[in-house]
């Protein structure tokens, strides 16, 4: 399904893309996410195609809001039979409520439900219409990281079954990696969308790499063109940026690579010849815990931010003070034109 809408309030907004099943949209807070919702589903004034020329009822867009908007006084049962019609309401809702696996719960009260129970509740009632676009606005925010995988596992696996084009929006990387589809909202407009691994490894801009994790980001002047790329030169290191369409010499750019993509250099492990271009000494200045990965902070000609699983960890035991080599693999090392930088 295609979407192309245009808001002019409560923001200037274009937004095109291609909803296929379990597709994402990523954006910042603030960005205009849940303006397009509320606009698909008919709650705000917007142009464009499909169902812009319907009435809300009338458009069979499944919407599970933030804070879910469940009635305090009816039941689980009751909430998602509410905008269903006629004798087999009831039936309709429980058979949904049994889809999200809480029909032992048909009886409860949201009061009585826990966060994770209250979304699949909404996600029921929205579920219920059989609508041709399902839209999901930050399903997940409110929810710890077991209940979050447990949400997103459901939500998918039900996209799934049903083959229905669903809408996501959200602005947590974990939840866009696992999507069908990925398209990013930036500046008001969609700027990017393809699959998530080609999202987060070549974001078309500055911001979007922001946005999905490229932590080391530098500028710098190409010095140099070699067959398949460049040779880019920042605060006096020089680094090989691969690229279809090389800069001109003197102009400048920015490039970057993800933390989990700078590679530690082993004493006793000789570097290939595409690694061996790319290396620089520095010391570690920060070893930071986050569950079983180490963030290591280095400084040396750059400072870079390195993701070391626990593992590698174990095996090397770094220690703040150590002077070691990191690699850039050509490969990792994403190069963003001017005009994106200015983006």
């Amino acid at each position: 399904m295609e979407i192309d809408y245009r808001l002019e309030r409560p923001l200037k907004l274009h937004a095109r893309l291609q909803v296929q099943g379990l597709t994402v949209l990523l954006g910042e807070s603030g960005s205009g996410k849940t303006s397009l919702l509320r606009a698909l589903a008919g709650l705000l004034r917007a142009r464009g195609r499909p169902f812009a020329d319907l009435a809300p009822e009338r458009r069979r867009v499944g919407y599970l809001p933030q804070g879910y908007a469940l009635v305090p006084h009816m039941t689980a049962l009751e909430n998602v039979a509410l905008p269903l019609h006629g004798p087999s309401g009831r039936r309709t809702a429980g058979r949904w409520l049994e889809r999200v696996e809480l029909k032992h719960l048909a009886e409860r009260r949201p009061h009585e439900l826990s966060g994770g129970e209250r979304q699949r509740v909404a996600l029921a009632r929205a579920l219920a219409l059989e609508p041709r676009l399902l839209l999901l606005d930050e399903p997940t925010s409110a929810l710890d990281a077991a209940t979050r995988e447990t949400a997103v596992e459901l939500i998918e696996r039900i996209v799934r079954e049903e083959g229905l084009p669903t809408l996501l929006v959200t602005h947590d990387p974990y939840v866009a990696a696992r999507s069908r589809s990925l398209a990013v909202l930036e500046a008001g407009r969609v700027r990017q969308q393809g699959p998530p691994d080609e999202v987060f490894s070549r974001p078309a801009t500055l911001g979007i790499a922001r946005l999905v994790g490229f932590a080391n980001v530098f500028s710098g002047k190409v010095a140099g063109r070699e067959e398949g790329g460049v040779w880019i030169e920042t605060q006096g290191l020089r680094v090989f940026a691969p690229t279809a369409a090389p800069p001109k010499a003197g102009s400048r750019v920015h490039w970057g690579i993800r933390p989990e993509e700078v590679m530690i250099v082993r004493p006793d492990r000789p570097l290939s010849a595409p690694l061996a271009r790319n290396r620089l000494e520095v010391r570690v200045r920060r070893l930071i815990k986050k569950g079983l990965v180490y963030v290591v902070r280095v400084a040396g000609a750059l400072e870079l931010e390195v993701a070391l699983p626990r593992h590698v960890q174990d095996r090397l035991r770094l220690a703040e003070g150590d002077l070691i080599e990191v690699a850039l693999k050509p490969a990792y090392v994403h190069l963003f034109s001017s005009g994106d930088a200015s983006s």
